[in-house]
């Protein structure tokens, strides 16, 4: 069974940096892209990065480049979302999600999703 398992979320203050994971179970992450959406309370599910099967990263919101990077460690089979300068409109539950392709999806394609992991920002 294809899915990626998100870890990592949890209460930040305004400012601060949080780490999330996802590890990716029945698959070998090293040949896909990943992804990153997020929804928020009371809004639609939004993309927020990718990084490619070559490491292209292609940004899905504007508001978060300079804050949020993407990486992957394959010996890990383990894509990782690092998030600074948390924001309280960041605060949504992150997903993490796989076309199954080598290329980033459109926000509208058919993915594998991980069931999620909330991230609240607030003092």
């Amino acid at each position: 069974q294809v899915l990626p398992v998100e870890s990592g979320g949890g209460l930040v203050q305004p400012g601060g940096s949080l780490r999330l994971s996802c590890a990716a179970s029945g698959f070998q992450l090293s040949y896909y892209s990943m992804a990153w959406f997020r929804q928020a309370p009371g809004k639609e599910r939004e993309g927020v990065i990718c990084t490619s099967r070559s490491d292209d990263v292609k940004y899905y919101t504007d508001s978060v480049k300079g804050r949020f990077t993407i990486s992957r460690d394959n010996s890990k089979n383990t894509v990782y979302l690092q998030m600074t300068s948390l924001q309280s409109d960041d605060t949504a539950v992150y997903y993490c999600a796989t076309p199954l392709g080598p290329r980033c999806p459109t926000e509208d394609e058919h993915m594998y999703w991980g069931v999620g992991t909330q991230v609240t920002v607030s003092s």
